[in-house]
């Protein structure tokens, strides 16, 4: 019987999706160290922290949605808005750069916290209505910009986005940050477990009590907050603020998440999980750059990992549900 002991242990692990995708993206490292001498160089490896913190702010918030069984496809211009009205208030509106990034989150907890009322109180399909309000984002942005971008960002805070402690990007150091909060915040709080109720029976939680519509509000408040950091630290890293930030980002955060054992029907998976998955497409990315891939094609290979990761759940269930038919025949 203890011989076995060692065999249930790695089975009871491989059941745990995070520890799945933790082994997916050491694979993939690998592979990509095999394939590109210089993977595991420094600045490489900085760049793609870099990368790793946008993405994955972005993908940890929009799991909170997926969880609760909803999703918000404005995330990117929601970012791009925020981080245009940050650049403007330090450099044309006289506000402190420190003010105005709170300032700035501020409106990106607002917005978020629109999204989610309009959502809620009109009874409206989260996708259908973050699209429409995507649109009013980008077309508040682009007439506030003319498409042009915002320069002259103050020095003084561009080592948000461009500096480092002990060679880590201080963006990854927040992105990390974030990640460590929300997964305290799912796992540990009464309302992070009310999101996991909701996402699994949104019926079942208000039989319970719970004020669904308050959560709901909550989360999509907690994901306009994310995407308006990321935007932010984004102006940081640039050095100005560009309408175009963030335009993957929507379905980068769906994939990662997807990749990262969150279910698009709610209640299962968790944003770790998620997180791991922005890794996993980033370094993907990555790979395609250093091998010099044509632009082109990098572009249509994230669309087909963007494609696949987010179907991979239904073929599973309907490879699942064959095996089932078959057994019974």
């Amino acid at each position: 019987m203890n011989d076995n002991k060692p065999l249930h242990i790695v089975k009871a692990l491989f059941r745990n999706n995070t520890v799945v995708v933790s082994v997916v993206l050491f694979v993939f490292c690998v592979i990509a160290t095999i394939f590109s001498r210089y993977f595991l160089t420094l600045f490489n490896l900085q760049a793609l922290m870099r990368d790793i913190a946008f993405i994955s702010m972005i993908a940890v918030g929009q799991s909170l949605l997926l969880l609760l069984g909803e999703l918000d496809l404005s995330v990117g211009a929601v970012a791009s808005l925020c981080g245009i009205l940050t650049g403007l208030m330090m450099t044309k509106g006289g506000i402190a750069a420190g003010l105005a990034i709170v300032f700035g989150i501020v409106i990106g907890l607002g917005m978020g916290a629109l999204n989610g009322l309009i959502i809620s109180k009109f009874r409206l399909n989260a996708m259908v209505a973050t699209i429409g309000m995507q649109g009013v984002y980008t077309g508040t942005t682009l007439v506030i910009t003319r498409g042009k971008a915002v320069a002259n960002i103050p020095e003084s805070i561009l080592f948000l986005g461009k500096g480092a402690l002990a060679e880590i990007p201080n963006p990854f150091l927040v992105s990390l940050a974030v990640v460590t909060i929300a997964a305290l915040f799912v796992s540990k709080t009464r309302r992070g477990r009310y999101i996991y109720a909701i996402g699994n029976s949104r019926s079942a939680a208000e039989i319970l009590g719970i004020r669904v519509d308050r959560i709901r509000i909550l989360t999509f408040s907690i994901v306009g907050m994310l995407s308006s950091i990321a935007g932010i630290l984004y102006v940081a890293r640039l050095g100005s603020a560009q309408a175009n930030i963030g335009t993957t980002w929507p379905m980068n955060s769906i994939a990662a998440s997807v990749i990262g054992g969150v279910l698009l029907t709610g209640g299962v998976g968790n944003p770790v999980g998620a997180y791991i998955g922005a890794a996993i497409l980033m370094v993907i990315s990555n790979v395609i750059v250093l091998l010099g891939v044509n632009i082109y094609w990098q572009q249509a290979v994230s669309g087909f990992v963007v494609v696949v990761a987010i179907a991979l759940p239904s073929m599973v269930n309907i490879m699942r549900e064959n095996k089932r038919i078959r057994s019974i025949n």
